[in-house]
């Protein structure tokens, strides 16, 4: 065997075991050289050789560095890829959820079932698919009547259908200050002005909502009162009853998000059980199963529900017929119910490794991704390029601010992508990005 891939062995030796671990920096090549005995020109083979494997990463001006992840092996014709721990998007998959969603297609098969499934679904779906969605979407002091519940292929659309509902062309959507990303692409589309609103520690502030109102007239708000993305914060009960008050004081309509409420199993009822009149309750499948393979839906109070689902129905935002049925059946049969409880203890455990993990990011609920306020010196912007260079991809604080206001120093962690010990590896990696500064350059 050729001297460098014996030395290479080693050193990968050395991180399989522990000895070296995620986020430390090898010696600079010459002093790696005289370490290990061998020629400069060995040492520059060695590295790249672990590069190629996948186990170091080198950064132009600080050195080489383990990896947080070891590259999975891929064909060799198959398309490059990034080759990357993602910790932005949340999409939860558990091991339980294929056995459990293949056991529920049998019925699918069947021609009779198969043959509805294949044909065109509307928003207001089946009758069983309407019964189906109002037993799911039931939550402790609410339950939607089947009769009002509406669907659409995905929750973004779902959300899209409200908004254009209730907020016309140039008109002003309320947000939090914070929020979802995916909702300033809607109102952007739809020709809708953000208009972010303040929160505090309870959420959206109602002060501030009204101020926002008198100042000129909103046609909605947007908020994600359980598990709000990206603070995973839950609103108290006191703030939901203040809000339904001020919400029915000024004759607006709220579209609450409840997208991530399916972890929170003891929590708050929805605003909809406070201001049932003004609030649209807006929810989907992707997360609580699977991305794949997605169904949203919209609860209206009567007064708008017809304008609902004009807007549904003219965004070409209808539900596909097989996607309702499977969906309707894995409902009704407890498949999504075993999958939510698989799902809440996954989201348990990785929120204990991330509070174990991440510095200063405290414990906060079961959840699938984790706010995190950097320490002085970083900029999110900056500590997001660190990480990347580490082969990690955190979300900075600006990709969920409304408005031109600055963008706190903070980063949204997700924590649903990796598996276990792969996001461990991730975390203790930007703890030790985060405990160094931007600045940091090594001594050659």
């Amino acid at each position: 065997m050729e001297d460098y891939r014996r030395v290479a062995d080693e050193v990968a030796a050395d991180i399989a075991a522990g000895r070296l671990r995620p986020g430390d920096r090898l010696p600079p090549q010459r002093a790696f050289a005289r370490e290990r005995g061998i020629a400069a020109s060995t040492a520059s083979r060695v590295y790249r050789e672990l590069g190629r494997r996948g186990l170091v990463v080198g950064e132009v001006g600080r050195g080489t560095f383990v990896r947080a992840a070891e590259r999975p092996s891929v064909p060799a014709l198959a398309e490059p890829t990034g080759a990357r721990v993602d910790l932005e998007l949340s999409y939860p998959v558990v091991p339980e959820q294929s056995p459990l969603l293949a056991a529920g297609m049998e019925r699918l098969l069947r021609p009779d079932v198969l043959g509805a499934a294949l044909g065109p679904a509307g928003v207001a779906g089946t009758a069983a698919a309407r019964e189906a969605a109002a037993e799911l979407l039931a939550a402790p002091g609410w339950r939607p009547e089947p009769s009002g519940v509406l669907f659409a292929g995905n929750g973004r659309q779902a959300i899209a259908g409200a908004v254009a509902a209730l907020v016309p062309p140039g008109g002003r959507l309320a947000v939090e200050a914070l929020t979802y990303p995916v909702i300033k692409g809607i109102a952007a589309r739809l020709g809708v002005t953000l208009v972010p609103v303040a929160s505090d520690e309870h959420g959206l502030s109602p002060e501030a909502l009204a101020e926002a109102h008198r100042a000129a007239p909103l046609g909605a708000v947007y908020l994600q009162p359980t598990l709000h993305n990206p603070y995973g914060t839950t609103m108290p009960e006191g703030r939901r009853a203040e809000l339904a008050e001020t919400l029915e004081r000024l004759g607006l309509y709220a579209i609450e998000d409840r997208v991530w409420a399916f972890l929170c199993e003891d929590g708050p009822a929805p605003l909809a059980s406070y201001a049932a009149r003004r609030t649209i309750v807006v929810d989907s499948l992707s997360k609580r199963l699977a991305p794949g393979l997605s169904v949203g839906f919209a609860v209206p109070p009567p007064a708008p529900a017809g304008r609902v689902a004009a807007a549904l129905r003219s965004g070409a935002w209808a539900p596909a017929g097989f996607a309702l049925a499977a969906a309707s059946g894995w409902i009704a049969d407890g498949t999504v119910a075993a999958v939510t409880r698989a799902k809440r203890a996954d989201a348990t455990s990785r929120s204990r490794i991330a509070a174990d993990r991440l510095p200063g990011a405290g414990k906060g609920p079961a959840a699938y991704f984790r706010w995190w306020e950097l320490p002085s010196p970083w900029r999110a912007d900056t500590f997001v390029a660190a990480a990347a260079r580490h082969g990690i991809a955190v979300t900075p604080a600006a990709a969920f601010a409304a408005g031109t206001a600055a963008a706190p120093r903070a980063v949204r962690v997700g924590l649903a992508s990796p598996p276990l010990e792969t996001l461990a590896r991730a975390l203790d990696v930007l703890a030790g990005i985060a405990a160094g500064s931007p600045e940091d350059t090594p001594v050659e």
